[in-house]
């Protein structure tokens, strides 16, 4: 097969990119460690570039058959209801200082991931958080964070129990103990590398935020020693044969390699990304297969469409003035009128279509009233959108998107009835 066709083939997995300054202008950039995984495991990364005004044109990026959310800046405090009010300002300040890479909020970030997260959760697509990804999935579903782990968990442990979740001098070597739970994902693939009686295993992290409250739909994977959740997934939401797959990992799996070597420290190491691209090809697959094939209409049938379709078709050339209709032809109106008496709960798109169409001489002027009526909730409704906010909007968008699909599949399986019940 042509290189070229591979890409059309394959199926896409979303990563949004991480912003940096280089050479005093801003890069966008994503790890290569993971784009190498998901392309050798049979997916195509398409980044998503971390750009203002990117957020609401994220169905650009459609088909979505996969989102991997990695590493990245914290989180707007203000999305998850921050409780960390008992922190002064000076200790924040300190925070920002130690932490100064990973404290700058980028609400744009924000803003793309959330969505795209949401979206994973609604339609079921296939979604891996790494980090910061992890911290994403959990505040969409309504979970919390610690906005600092050592000043909101660790300072509060006895020095036995504190972990060091962040070493800036050995960033890719260091290494930290996590408890694996039985029976979860993580289980069976580290269940080869696991020592008898401990269910432990050392992984990379590089993190000083976590999740504090874990959304109710999730469950834990592992835990590292100070109680902070290091993996979690929706057990209703995982089964990669079947194209389900949500999870989070808070720790690195993708940078667990022996140093100046490619060789993983566990063979469970890539598995996670392993069963998500696994996940996103049967995920393709289901949405391929769902596709619903044209209605193929019987001879008389297909003679009423198209007796239909010249109605319009009239209607339209004289609504616009671009013809005359001789009175002998008037007759043929008949049939799109009769259309429109018989089929009046239409969908906004239809609506759309007939007025694009001219709709029929017969319907104006009861559309021209309809119009008048709806001008008053239209500019009520504006007034209202105005003082919502743009993730409001968004949210809104997709709810309605959504609804759009549902009204589609109805209106399909209600002309099927029709044409069966013409064929019988």
């Amino acid at each position: 097969m042509a290189a070229s066709e591979l890409s059309v083939v394959l199926p896409r997995v979303l990563i949004v990119s991480r912003r940096a300054v280089r050479k005093n202008k801003f890069v966008d950039f994503v790890g290569e460690y993971h784009l190498d995984l998901i392309v050798s495991y049979g997916a195509v990364p398409v980044i998503v570039p971390r750009v203002s005004g990117v957020h609401m044109l994220l169905e650009s990026f459609e088909p979505i058959h996969g989102v991997l959310l990695c590493e990245g800046e914290d989180i707007d405090p203000s999305l998850y209801d921050d409780e960390s009010n008992h922190l002064s300002p000076e200790e924040i300040e300190e925070i920002r200082r130690k932490h100064v890479s990973d404290t700058a909020i980028d609400k744009e970030k924000d803003t793309i991931e959330l969505r795209l997260a949401k979206l994973c959760l609604e339609r079921n697509i296939p979604y891996l958080g790494i980090c910061r990804g992890s911290q994403v999935l959990n505040v969409a579903c309504g979970g919390t964070l610690y906005r600092d782990i050592e000043k909101d968990l660790s300072r509060n442990l006895p020095q036995d129990k504190r972990v060091v979740h962040i070493d800036y001098d050995n960033y890719d070597n260091h290494r930290h103990i996590v408890k694996i739970i039985e029976n979860t994902p993580l289980h069976y693939w580290f269940k080869d590398s696991l020592e008898d009686g401990k269910m432990e295993i050392c992984v990379n992290s590089y993190h000083h935020q976590g999740v504090k409250k874990l959304a109710q739909r999730f469950v834990p994977m592992a835990f590292s020693h100070d109680g902070l959740i290091e993996g979690f997934y929706d057990p209703d939401a995982y089964n990669p044969e079947e194209g389900k797959f949500i999870m989070g990992l808070q720790f690195h799996p993708e940078r667990m390699r022996q140093q100046d070597t490619d060789e993983f420290d566990y063979p469970g190491c890539t598995f996670a990304y392993q069963e998500f691209v696994k996940a996103v090809v049967a995920y393709n697959k289901k949405l391929s297969t769902s596709v619903q094939k044209p209605i193929k209409l019987n001879q008389e049938m297909e003679k009423k469409r198209k007796i239909i379709v010249r109605s319009f078709s009239l209607a339209r050339n004289i609504y616009e003035g671009s013809s005359q209709m001789h009175p002998s032809k008037e007759s043929d109106l008949d049939a799109g009128a009769e259309f429109l008496e018989s089929n009046t709960a239409l969908s906004i798109q239809q609506e759309t279509r007939l007025i694009e169409m001219g709709a029929t001489i017969r319907n104006g002027c009861s559309y021209l009233e309809k119009l008048k009526m709806n001008e008053e909730r239209e500019g009520l409704a504006r007034k209202i959108m105005g003082k919502m906010s743009v993730e409001q909007l968004s949210d809104l968008k997709s709810f309605y998107n959504m609804m759009g699909l549902i009204c589609c599949e109805v209106l399909e399986r209600k002309l099927q009835d029709i044409v069966n019940e013409v064929a019988s």
